[in-house]
Order: C-alpha cells, then structure tokens, then sequence
C-alpha cells in the first residue's frame, strides 16, 4: 500500500499539483499556505488539519461526515461519464500511446496538435479558479464553491453506464436544451463564472475544466485531497442528453434507486451523494422563469 500524509493550514491555500502516490496516472491537487479572511464561510476554514490518503485497497476513514460527502459528490463528478476519457498515463510521464494520439483524445486536441497541455498547466487552471473562489464571495453565503461543485456533478450525472452516452465528457451542458432541463436551474451562474477561466486558457476543454473546477471547490472548501485526470473532449448539441437523467426531488426511492442504478452506484453512493445538498444553500426565486439567475 502506497501511503502520503500532508499537512495544511486554512484559509487561502496555495495548491501543489502531485502525482498521487497510490496511482500515478491520478495526480492530485493539494493545498498549503495560508492567508485571513473575515466572512463566515473562510472563517469555517480558518484551522489546521491532517491529511492522509492511500490506495483504494486500503482506504483510511473518513474524517467527517461533511468531507465524505465531498469526496463522494467529486469522485462521482469526475467518474461519472469521465472514466472512459481520461488521459494516458503518459501525460504524466508513464507508458503511453504517441503524443499525437494523445493530443486526440484529451484536452489537447482543441489545439489542433499546437498545443500539449503539462500538469504544469493543468495547476494553473486549478490555481486561476481558487483565486476567482477566494475574490468573489458575494454569492449566496459567502462562496462559489457549492454551486461550481454542483456543476460538476449535474454535468456529469447524465452518464448512462449501458449506453455510455452523457456525463462529463461533452460537456453538454452548453447548449439550451440540456441547460434548460430543470434539474440543471441556477447552474448558468457557475458557468458565468468559470468563463473567464476558459478565455484564459482557452485550450482546455469545458468538461475538464467544470470537473478540476469541482475539484478546487472541495479542496478550498477544506474537502479531502481529490485525484482528478483530464481528457475530456467538448461535443456539439447533438449530443444533449434527454431530460429526466438526474434526480427528481419530488420522487420517492425507486426513482432515487433508477437514477444513480443507471450510473453504476449502490445505495451506501446514493446516499452520500444525495446529503450533497446540505453543501451550500437553497433559495426560492420569484419566478420560475428567473431561476437562471438565481
């Protein structure tokens, strides 16, 4: 078993890209360094905390209930529909195809075989978005977080295990039909906000950055240490799911059971991904209409 501890210190971390020891081809994102903060959200991450993660044949136990719920909800963003897409491990210096096959297949190929996207710069998209995080608290109680990490998730629990159509990879959620599904209201307000993010690199695909986004959210919301890969391709709207793909909180248990059942969960992963939603908070809007831009 390949073990690593770290140490950080809340608030504002500066995060450290890392190949996880347990799997190299999974590198990690980590934090270090702090600075103060005065709202109620930083203050919750104003303390020092031990870290230890370790390979899936020996997983240590969870801190608490929060970060399990974090971990669970991201390791299901970046799963769900994104397996099947992630890069070779030779993005990362291991065996791999040729670079030009890779460049087809990931983030990358938006470039046209230019550009050759490093971890380097993977940690640079992931440092622009906790930066943005950290200046801009005047959403809803103090942070972001909540609402990019339910992007992450409601962009990629469309994936259907038997098809293996929908999730992450596409990034679907770009066009009006599958924006406009309800399930997927108020989530216009994260993708305005990572777009200035995509202008600064433009060369990153919108399903890998919605997932690292995901991923940044629970680091900097002082959530567990979350490997991530990139390789996710954008498609065109033909590939919008149809509606009806995420859960319905107006339906009972079998439902909740059809949903993740279709993307391969059991029910101890439904359960925890369904506690998500005591992340961050839900407000009504005046109009269904306007839910948008709530």
């Amino acid at each position: 078993m390949a073990t690593a501890v770290t140490m950080r210190c809340l608030p504002r971390a500066v995060p450290r890209f890392l190949p996880s020891p347990a799997s190299a081809g999974s590198p990690k994102f980590h934090l270090a360094a702090s600075r103060s903060q005065a709202n109620v959200t930083r203050r919750l991450l104003q303390r020092t905390s031990r870290r230890q993660y370790s390979s899936s044949s020996d997983p240590s136990p969870p801190k608490s209930n929060t970060r399990t719920i974090l971990g669970a909800v991201t390791a299901a963003a970046l799963v769900a529909g994104g397996a099947l897409f992630y890069y070779s491990p030779s993005t990362f210096g291991l065996d791999s195809p040729s670079p030009a096959a890779l460049l087809k297949q990931g983030s990358g190929g938006q470039s046209a075989g230019v550009f050759k996207p490093t971890a380097a710069d993977y940690q640079k998209v992931y440092d622009a978005v906790a930066q943005l995080l950290w200046d801009h608290d005047e959403y809803e109680d103090g942070s972001y977080g909540p609402v990019v990490l339910r992007l992450a998730w409601h962009a990629s629990g469309t994936y259907d295990a038997a098809t293996g159509t929908g999730g992450s990879n596409g990034a679907t959620m770009r066009f009006a039909p599958e924006a406009g599904h309800g399930a997927n209201a108020g989530l216009q307000v994260a993708r305005d906000f990572l777009e200035p993010v995509k202008k600064q690199f433009p060369w990153i695909s919108y399903g890998d950055l919605w997932t690292l986004a995901g991923v940044t959210a629970v680091q900097e919301m002082q959530g567990p240490t979350i490997p991530w890969r990139p390789g996710r391709q954008d498609r065109d709207i033909s590939y919008c799911t149809p509606d009806g793909r995420l859960p319905d909180a107006t339906q009972g248990q079998n439902h909740i059971r059809a949903i993740f059942g279709r993307m391969g969960f059991n029910d101890q992963e439904m359960v925890a991904l369904s506690g998500a939603h005591a992340l961050g908070m839900h407000f009504p809007c005046p109009d269904w209409l306007l839910m948008h831009q709530c």
